[in-house]
């Protein structure tokens, strides 16, 4: 009983200090006044991207605008574009490995405010193709292409978070 009692205090006194040191869950972004209802304008509204940064905002406590002059702030999203490059090719001159990337170029307003300049932000990963599985290699492009989203809304929510 004592030993679960001591267990129990140095949990308690471990969660405090965390506490106490400003540590937060990466998953929690606390965002600023200006960003409590923005209008999220995008070239395509039914990208990976767009979906991603929709979710966070709203997982944020973010209540979207439905137009930029009920806005209290406007993500403009300039460039919203992915794709993929061939990293090496066999002896026979078929691919064997490719780089998929996403692309996105962003800026942020309020007004007639810039909050923040437009930035242009790229991340990518690559993986091995093999020809003779070519349903599972697609699977696995639009899986790294939503993973590729998934980390550009997070790069985005942790800019935004500093506004």
């Amino acid at each position: 009983m004592k030993v679960r009692t001591l267990t129990i205090l140095a949990l308690a006194a471990a969660a405090w200090l965390a506490v106490g040191c400003g540590f937060q869950l990466r998953g929690h972004i606390e965002l600023s006044p200006a960003m409590r209802a923005p209008y999220l304008e995008a070239p395509d509204r039914y990208t990976a991207l767009y979906a991603e940064l929709t979710a966070a905002l709203e997982a944020a406590g973010a209540k979207l605008a439905p137009s930029r002059e009920s806005a209290s702030a406007v993500i403009h999203v300039h460039v919203d574009e992915s794709g993929r490059d061939v990293l090496s090719v066999s002896a026979r001159n078929t691919p064997q490995e490719y780089e998929v990337f996403y692309t996105i170029e962003y800026s942020v307003t309020a007004g007639e405010h810039e909050l923040l300049p437009r930035q242009s932000r790229t991340v990518a990963r690559d993986y091995a193709y093999d020809d003779r599985a070519v349903i599972a290699m697609q699977n696995e492009e639009r899986k790294l292409r939503e993973a590729l989203a998934r980390d550009l809304a997070s790069i985005v929510m942790r800019r935004l978070m500093t506004l």
